[in-house]
């Protein structure tokens, strides 16, 4: 699991810092202000099918089903599953798609109340959302054949295509935009591109594999009738933390112009780890659950979860702390360019330290959760969905107004919180969790070193003050030295902890490598 942990989680960070790239693009040519709000609301429904359905409710749905496919009655009958399962897909999300290019006026007025009908925004909008609208097609189609990949544990290239999203984006952004009416419809029409890129490499790739996934004439089966029950529900119990963001953006159309635009890239940031860890954790561990559980295994299975957590919590919660710490030097290095002021990226950071609260618990939701969809329980997260969607809800609508842009993501980590408290509680009770002494113990020291860590930073930050002039080349130094250092910081904290023996890591770490100049050295 560990392997394949490493393997998605180096090419999502691959993707996200591309994703980043991209991003500080967007900022220096559209700043924070209405053209900005407009492209980010537009992006931001696609944006929502594809982390719900590439990172969530449906490969918790599919995955499962496919694996057992395979295990029990071999390849030709999960190859003809998948492609029944595709047409039936590819028949819905076009409808879909049809009646969102129809009706989208009303649903922007829905998802952006704040945006005024008679401003150029909610038009500009509007535009935008038909430009991007058939990438939920396109990514929801390569979902299935990214879960197919997952489930012959495949995942390198399952988790590689997603990079062309961001690759495609920056292309779309430089060249495109002098043949656009603005910046804005270049990164759009980018978003649909980038689609058909990502799908169709997915396709080449479980060609390779020997699965020819070409999609069969919709009918629905008794297998398909098991995946709606179990995918509709699990849309909602995976998806809580980007329903929740959404939520977000709804309420931040609401606020002062220029909002939706500084949450946008907060959340950006915080998506770092949270992409890469989650995304990694949960895509991995849901099959290696459901082949315990499939052979009786109870306890390989508790043992897989533990391990998740202690490998999530090992890095994030530093994470958390260094975001917290460096939040405001970061967001200014970064994405105070062009259009983009360093006021802007100070209020940018007040956001992301709200979201960085929360990473813990956004990381642990997408670990806990496929623990109960492995044990074919997908309506006790959709219950929890609910309920904290409810909180989420309140605690936006009581912290907007004294709070203005740190109050929803504020909110959605609080409600994060909750979800993943809510998660424990209930695998514990039916023994689908066992947190030992031993882990407990160890999540413990992991936070008193992040803690130590996160004041160190802060210290020096308070020592060292950047200058008004040469601003960005002092930000840039500073976090050069900052970074590493809080990472030796925490690292010698475990040490002295005893969570880490570093000289067993780096012994492992060079046997690794001997192993794999052995392998190359064989190849030639």
């Amino acid at each position: 699991m560990l392997k394949g942990f490493l393997t998605v989680g180096g090419w999502t960070m691959l993707s996200r810092i591309l994703g980043l790239i991209r991003d500080q693009l967007l900022a220096a040519m559209m700043g924070a202000g209405p053209m900005q709000d407009a492209y980010q609301v537009a992006f931001r429904l696609p944006n929502m099918f594809r982390r719900l359905f590439g990172e969530g409710a449906f490969n918790a749905a599919f995955v499962p089903l496919f694996t057992s496919a395979l295990a029990t009655d071999g390849p030709d009958h999960a190859r003809t599953l998948a492609r029944q399962v595709f047409g039936v897909l590819l028949t819905w999300l076009v409808i879909l798609c049809v009646l969102g290019e129809i009706f989208m006026p009303g649903i922007l007025r829905v998802i952006a109340p704040g945006f005024s009908e008679s401003s150029n925004r909610y038009e500009l909008a509007v535009t935008l959302s038909r430009i991007t609208f058939p990438y939920l097609v396109l990514i929801c189609a390569a979902a299935l054949v990214s879960g197919v990949l997952n489930g012959l544990h495949r995942f390198s290239m399952a988790a590689a295509a997603y990079l062309s999203f961001n690759v495609v984006g920056i292309a779309a952004v430089l060249f495109v935009t002098p043949f656009m009416p603005t910046v804005a419809h270049a990164a759009a029409w980018g978003v649909t591109a980038s689609g058909f890129v990502q799908l169709g490499l997915l396709m080449f790739a479980a060609r390779r594999a020997g699965f020819d996934l070409t999609p069969l004439p919709p009918r629905v089966t008794p297998e398909i009738r098991r995946l709606g029950r179990r995918m509709l529900p699990g849309l909602i119990g995976s998806g809580v933390t980007q329903i929740n963001l959404t939520i977000d953006t709804i309420i931040a159309t609401l606020l002062p112009a220029g909002s939706v635009s500084l949450m946008y890239f907060a959340d950006r940031l915080n998506q770092l780890p949270l992409g890469v860890l989650g995304a990694a954790a949960g895509t991995t561990l849901l099959p290696v659950l459901t082949k315990h559980l499939a052979e009786n295994d109870d306890d390989g299975a508790h043992a897989s979860q533990n391990r998740a957590i202690d490998y999530v919590l090992l890095l994030t919660l530093p994470a958390m702390a260094g975001l917290l710490a460096l939040a405001t030097p970061i967001m200014q290095f970064l994405f105070a360019h062009g259009s983009f002021s360093l006021h802007d990226a100070a209020l940018s950071a007040q956001s992301l330290r709200a979201y960085a609260f929360g990473l813990p618990a956004f990381v642990l939701i997408k670990v806990l959760s496929p623990a109960f969809f492995a044990r074919g329980d997908t309506s006790t997260p959709v219950k929890i969905g609910f309920f904290t969607l409810t909180i989420n809800l309140m605690l936006n609508l009581l912290l907007m107004k004294p709070l203005a842009h740190i109050g929803p993501p504020l909110a959605s980590s609080l409600a994060a919180l909750l979800n993943a408290c809510i998660l424990s509680a209930l695998l514990i009770r039916r023994d689908a969790l066992r947190p030992n002494g031993l882990m407990l113990t160890r999540i413990a020291q992991m936070a008193a070193a992040s803690v130590v860590m996160a004041l160190a930073l802060a210290g020096v930050n308070t020592l060292f003050s950047a200058p008004s002039n040469h601003i960005t080349l002092w930000l840039g130094v500073m976090l050069l030295v900052e970074v590493p250092l809080g990472g030796l910081l925490y690292l010698v904290a475990l040490q002295i902890m005893g969570v880490l023996d570093l000289a067993s890591v780096l012994d492992s770490f060079k046997r690794r490598l001997a192993r794999r100049k052995k392998k190359a050295d064989a190849a030639s």
